[in-house]
């Protein structure tokens, strides 16, 4: 899957923007698809693997530097899931259950989006974990 976004999209951008500490956009989206995909069969859950791979690594296709000063991206915590969701849609032609995983990963940060899929709560629980520890392991 990610040799496909690679090559159909700007996925390989996301090396140049860090996420959390040293950790680029790009690694933590790969930690969060694995991570994933490991509490997805570690529990045995019953969920569509492509989608949620796709999902994970795509969650941040936000593809700008959010520590940048900028009023655009100043609430970034809040709206980078859509942008990353447009952004998806417009380059890879995402399914919805793909979109959902993307818009909801940052629950319950935006409280209107749910994840209403295993694989969206999956992720978002993955994204969780991954952040806390990028951000903390200095």
């Amino acid at each position: 899957a990610i040799r496909t976004l690679e090559k159909e999209g700007r996925l390989t951008m996301e090396k140049n923007y860090i996420q959390h500490g040293s950790t680029s956009v790009y690694e933590h989206s790969v930690k969060v698809a694995y991570t994933s995909l490991y509490f997805a069969r570690r529990f045995r859950l019953n969920i569509d693997e492509k989608s949620l791979i796709r999902g994970a690594l795509l969650h941040d296709y936000f593809l700008y530097d959010w520590h940048e000063k900028s009023d655009w991206h100043k609430w970034h915590g809040f709206s980078h899931p859509f942008r990353a969701a447009g952004n998806a849609r417009r380059i890879f032609h995402i399914r919805k259950r793909e979109r959902q995983i993307i818009e909801s990963h940052m629950w319950p940060l935006t409280l209107r989006h749910v994840p209403e899929t295993r694989e969206a709560a999956i992720v978002c629980i993955a994204d969780k974990c991954c952040s806390f520890y990028e951000t903390v392991r200095r």
